[in-house]
């Protein structure tokens, strides 16, 4: 098994913990703080670009179904925060968006997805129980939104005390 393979983020392992900017005035967010709770990660791309802006403000139009099932989302990409907070501003997205600004793309690679080629985040989307275990996890092609029900599935399934079904 090659060194990539042991480092594969897999259904069942706890997720890579991290740290991460949530915005411009040295405020951050760390995974371990929302220990207790379903988090949803989801990685994408870029601010602005037109499937991101998509997928987010689909995500953002059932935040509410993610938060009854106790969930807290997350969107991660590798633009900096002052980005994230207008871009935020212009989709009233009521979600922290995450920059893996600096240094560039770190938890992006440690959830394998990064794009090296591009310099940019690849579009996944991870389910973690409130014990920090990876339950679901969806890699999506760059263009395609990855819409909600797949996510939503799987916090039911946990609310339920099941196994997410891939």
């Amino acid at each position: 098994m090659s060194e990539q393979n042991e480092r594969m983020v897999t259904v069942g392992m706890p997720a890579p913990d991290f740290t991460l900017k949530s915005s411009p005035d040295s405020e951050f967010l760390s995974l371990e703080s929302l220990r207790g709770r379903p988090v949803v990660l989801a990685f994408y791309p870029a601010d602005w670009s037109p499937t991101c802006g998509d997928q987010l403000s689909l995500y953002n139009e059932v935040l509410s179904e993610f938060e009854a099932l106790g969930a807290q989302l997350l969107g991660i990409s590798v633009d900096n925060c002052w980005s994230h907070i207008a871009y935020a501003k212009s989709k009233n997205l009521g979600f922290p968006l995450l920059a893996d600004f600096h240094p560039k793309g770190a938890i992006s690679m440690a959830y394998e997805s990064w794009d090296s080629e591009n310099g940019f985040s690849e579009r996944n989307l991870f389910v973690i129980d409130g014990d920090g275990i990876v339950r679901w996890i969806h890699r999506s092609p760059r263009r395609v939104n990855p819409g909600a029900n797949g996510i939503l599935n799987a916090l039911e399934a946990l609310a339920r005390g099941e196994e997410p079904q891939p």
